[in-house]
C-alpha cells in the first residue's frame, strides 16, 4: 500500500513538472494530458509493485520478468515517446521495423518529459545537463529505433539546454514549434 502511495506521488509530481514546462512553450493540451495512462490499472499496478523511488519501476519489472508490460502499454499510448513512432516498412528490400519521424510538438513534449524525469529521479543532483546525459547513455546502448531527424532534433535541443539553460531553450522551442 505504501509503495502504491509513493508511486502515485512520484508520477503526479512528474506530471506537474511536465505540465508546467509544456505551458511555458505553449503546449497546453499536451501538458494537461501528459502520461494519463500511468494511472491506468495496467501501468499503475506495475509502478506500485516495483516502486523504488530513484528509477523507473518499468526497469525493475524488465529485470524481473524480461520485459515490461507497463512500458509496452505506455509507449503505445503516448506520442511523446519515440518508441511510439515505429512501424513496419521496407528495409534493404525486406519487411522490417522502421522508425518514423516525430511531429515537432511531440519532440518538444519528449524534451519536457526527459527534463521532468531527470528532476524527479535525480532530485538535488539535477542539472540542465541531466537529460542530455541520460539521452547519450541510451544512445550508447545502441538504440536504433529513433528516426535520424528526431534524434538530431532531440539531441540538439538537449545540448542547448545543457549549454544555454532552460530559459533560452524554451524560447527556442516556442520558435521551433511554429516552424514546419
Amino acid at each position: 500500500m505504501l509503495k502504491g502511495w509513493q508511486h502515485f506521488k512520484t508520477i503526479t509530481h512528474h506530471r506537474i513538472l511536465v505540465c508546467r514546462n509544456c505551458f511555458k512553450v505553449g503546449l497546453i493540451w499536451q501538458g494537461l494530458t501528459h502520461d494519463l495512462s500511468k494511472y491506468s490499472y495496467t501501468e499503475f499496478r506495475v509502478g506500485a509493485k516495483y516502486y523504488q523511488g530513484d528509477r523507473s519501476p518499468n526497469n525493475a519489472e524488465r529485470e524481473d520478468i524480461g520485459f515490461s508490460t507497463a512500458w509496452l502499454h505506455h509507449k503505445g499510448r503516448n506520442k511523446h515517446h519515440f518508441e511510439y513512432w515505429v512501424d513496419y516498412g521496407l528495409v534493404d528490400g525486406k519487411i522490417g521495423v522502421i522508425p518514423c519521424p516525430m511531429p515537432r510538438k511531440y519532440i518538444a513534449e519528449m524534451v519536457m518529459d526527459r527534463i521532468a524525469a531527470s528532476m524527479v529521479y535525480q532530485g538535488d543532483k539535477y542539472t540542465d545537463s541531466s537529460a542530455l546525459e541520460y539521452f547519450r547513455y541510451g544512445k550508447s546502448l545502441g538504440n536504433n529505433l529513433i528516426h535520424p531527424d528526431t534524434e538530431r532534433d532531440l539531441e540538439m535541443i538537449l545540448k542547448m539546454l545543457s549549454e544555454k539553460g532552460e530559459k533560452e531553450t524554451f524560447k527556442y522551442i516556442r520558435k521551433y514549434l511554429k516552424e514546419k
